[in-house]
């Protein structure tokens, strides 16, 4: 059985029995560059959110959604410093060759969308004052976690030749990314009135559930080491999934523009045609931007699927 060694824990052979690996926790998990990593990590996200809390500089969806991603990943963080510092990555629920990287792809997503999404849409518009500069600050903490975040994908995703879990693979990174953007799809896709109103728009909306609930599964299946129970060879499996999702989307990135900014299908070309895009600022982003959000958001999955698709079909090749 290969023996991981990781940037913050040392693993070790126990004496109950041969190539069953214990993992030594120390305090050097935090004098580590990794641990240092998430160190920053944890006092940034800290930061941001308290600085916003203080003054209570959130208000409405966008604000709570800053707010919820930078307390999930403080919170998510602290837990893996903890496992790290008390050498308990064996008593973890899920294969911790996959959970810390899978993590921080995420919460690097999460945190981009919040420096963007809090300033954008909520700073700007406040007064002079110190509500204000609390924001501002909480927004530079943000994009601090977020580069961090980053910066820890790239440290320990897969090297060629290594031997590692598959999300720290290019594909496994990839699947991530997916399902992120189809999140922040359903986020400008909640109010039924964008598609309910015509049977091909309904049908890009199962597109965009079809395809998460399989990248999720995939993603699960490996997180829980999983991937044996599966009836087919798992690179087959990964395969076919993004042959199905690139299909999927290409017809939803065709259908959705289509009926949402033509006239001919009832749709609004112009953003001043919607009427509930005024100038006046309100917490929330109107429908026409929204759709115009759902369009860009679908080419940007599709042009991953087709990546996934490049890297998953090599992979059988290569296995074949």
């Amino acid at each position: 059985m290969p023996v991981t060694v990781t940037r913050t824990t040392i693993t070790t052979t126990s004496s109950s029995g041969p190539g069953f690996p214990t993992t030594v926790g120390s305090a050097r998990a935090l004098t580590q560059p990794l641990g240092l990593l998430r160190l920053l990590q944890l006092i940034s996200t800290c930061v941001a959110f308290s600085l916003v809390a203080s003054v209570g500089a959130w208000t409405g969806a966008m604000g709570n959604w800053s707010m919820f991603t930078w307390c999930f990943c403080f919170a998510v963080t602290l837990i893996i410093l903890i496992v790290e510092l008390g050498g308990l990555q064996a008593r973890f629920p899920l294969s911790w060759r996959n959970f810390p990287i899978t993590y921080a792809c995420y919460a690097a997503l999460f945190c981009l969308s919040a420096s963007i999404i809090y300033p954008t849409t909520y700073v700007q518009f406040l007064s002079h004052g110190r509500s204000r500069d609390h924001a501002i600050a909480a927004t530079t903490f943000s994009c601090i976690a977020c580069v961090a975040y980053a910066t820890e994908v790239a440290w320990t995703r897969a090297r060629p030749g290594e031997i590692t879990g598959y999300m720290a693979t290019v594909p496994g990174l990839l699947k991530v990314l997916e399902t992120f953007v189809a999140c922040v799809i359903f986020a400008f896709i909640s109010n039924p009135y964008l598609y309910q109103h015509q049977p091909a728009l309904e049908w890009c909306v199962a597109v965009y559930s079809i395809c998460f609930i399989l990248a999720a599964v995939a993603i699960l299946l490996n997180l829980g080491d999983c991937t044996n129970m599966l009836p087919i060879p798992f690179p087959s499996f990964l395969s076919g999934l993004a042959l199905l999702s690139v299909l999927f989307y290409a017809t939803a990135l065709i259908i959705w523009p289509l009926y949402q900014f033509n006239e001919k299908y009832h749709g609004q070309p112009w953003r001043s045609m919607d009427v509930s895009c005024g100038n006046r600022h309100t917490y929330y982003v109107c429908p026409w931007d929204r759709r115009l959000a759902v369009a860009i958001l679908t080419a940007i999955n599709l042009l991953a699927y087709v990546a996934d698709l490049v890297y998953s079909a090599r992979l059988v090749f290569v296995r074949a």
